[in-house]
């Protein structure tokens, strides 16, 4: 889905990037702290108070560079069980710090179609865990169960796609589509992985 699409992008952009991190000596966790610090600032700082353009940018932006530091521990050699477990650990942080702003920045909305779309920026916060769970616990019991409808980038992107088009104007329930998009789609993902687990080990 996107997020192949966007790694193999992100790839061949950001490697001068993190070319230039490790001759400066910076470690990939440190980058991984760092962008996860920003995430969950951003969220709650500038998306969550409304900042509906300022906010979905600077968290794309976020999203974009989310790749250097496993580049970077390619380049060094430094690629370690706990560097990704770290990354995908952080990365549930983040992903649960965008959904919760969204929420927040959604009570401003009036109306129905408000607390729709305050419900469903809720609801995507425990189906994007359990997406990753799927993942994480099928892999724990011998199974591959990677691929599904709605990875990470797919939600994070159709999600502040939405926020941006209702603060360049668009009316709210393009937002509320976007995340009632999400919401299915993670659903599906879900049943995905278990059917796929349910294949492989059953």
């Amino acid at each position: 889905m996107l997020g192949e699409r966007g790694r193999s992008v992100a790839n061949a952009v950001l490697g001068p990037v993190a070319r230039l991190f490790v001759k400066m000596g910076i470690s990939p966790d440190a980058v991984t702290y760092a962008g996860t610090a920003l995430g969950i600032a951003v969220s709650f700082g500038i998306l969550a108070r409304g900042h509906l353009v300022a906010g979905p940018l600077l968290l794309a932006f976020i999203l974009v560079t989310d790749s250097i530091d496993g580049q970077m521990a390619r380049q060094t050699g430094r690629s370690s069980a706990w560097g990704a477990f770290l990354d995908s650990t952080l990365d549930r942080a983040t992903d649960a710090a965008v959904f919760l702003s969204i929420a927040l920045a959604s009570q401003s909305f009036d109306g129905v179609l408000g607390t729709v779309t305050y419900g469903l920026a809720l609801a995507i916060v425990p189906l994007a865990m359990l997406v990753s769970y799927t993942r994480a616990r099928g892999e724990a019991v011998g199974a591959n169960p990677s691929r599904g409808l709605a990875e990470r980038t797919d939600r994070l992107v159709v999600a502040l796609a939405g926020c941006l088009a209702v603060g360049l104007g668009a009316p709210v329930w393009i937002l509320t589509i976007a995340l009632g998009y999400v919401a299915i789609a993670s659903t599906i993902t879900v049943v995905q992985r278990m059917i796929a687990v349910k294949k492989q080990v059953a």
